[in-house]
């Protein structure tokens, strides 16, 4: 059972980026899976996530706007466009998974269970 973030970068300023957590050894179709960030000097913060019972979303507000969160058409992977990227956004991205009854914008971050290891994203001119 594995998570795995990929897709960072560096990009300047109003750039585009997509993170990829695909799962290995496991669906993650049945299952919440959250992104999150950790910017150097600060605390990890939850960016977006989807929900699998009925698909609804979250996103900080932060991100809105700017950020989607959706699942690929395999049933592993959960995809994190990132549009109009700020140097505010530079931070390593982490997705996690677990298994959740509720709309996954309830529930913090320590209740989601399987993290995968961080991409990291550079917002710069």
């Amino acid at each position: 059972v594995q998570l795995q973030a990929s897709g960072g970068g560096s990009v300047q300023p109003g750039g585009s980026l997509r993170l990829s957590c695909a799962a290995s050894g496991f669906r993650l179709d049945y299952l919440a899976v959250g992104w999150f960030r950790q910017a150097p000097g600060k605390e990890r913060e939850r960016v977006a996530c989807i929900s699998s019972h009925d698909g609804s979303t979250y996103y900080a507000d932060s991100v809105k706007g700017r950020f989607t969160i959706s699942r690929g058409n395999a049933k592993n992977t959960v995809y994190l466009q990132m549009n109009n990227l700020k140097p505010m956004d530079t931070a390593v991205y982490y997705c996690a998974s677990e298994n959740l009854a509720l709309q996954c914008g309830v529930y913090s971050e320590a209740e989601f269970g399987s993290w995968g290891q961080g991409t990291l994203v550079t917002v710069s001119s």
